[in-house]
């Protein structure tokens, strides 16, 4: 279940990834398969090459990548997370979600 993103928020997440782009979006989420996370945040590209080697940057699996048909995207959690918002300057995503307090 996500929350904590507007549809303006969405909308804009998605026409990045649509045209190509890299869109990098964070939400609330709850799903009993990972207790501890408490948000998610969504890196998505349709174009899986330039995503792909995004992702080696990071030091992401290809295989990570959910290849949902609109929007492919990796689901970042935890460290990966948090170092990746920092690296990317995502500073408003950090402090709305609370990933900057985070040890």
């Amino acid at each position: 279940m996500a929350f904590g993103i507007n549809k303006e928020e969405l909308k804009a997440w998605k026409k990045t990834v649509s045209s190509g782009n890299i869109g990098i979006l964070t939400h609330f989420w709850m799903d009993d398969r990972f207790p501890d996370s408490y948000s998610v945040t969504k890196v998505g590209c349709t174009n899986i090459e330039k995503l792909t080697k995004w992702g080696e940057r990071y030091g992401l699996d290809p295989r990570w990548i959910h290849r949902d048909e609109r929007f492919p995207h990796f689901d970042l959690f935890g460290e990966y997370q948090k170092q990746v918002l920092m690296n990317e300057k995502q500073w408003d995503q950090l402090k709305r979600f609370n990933l900057d307090e985070q040890k």
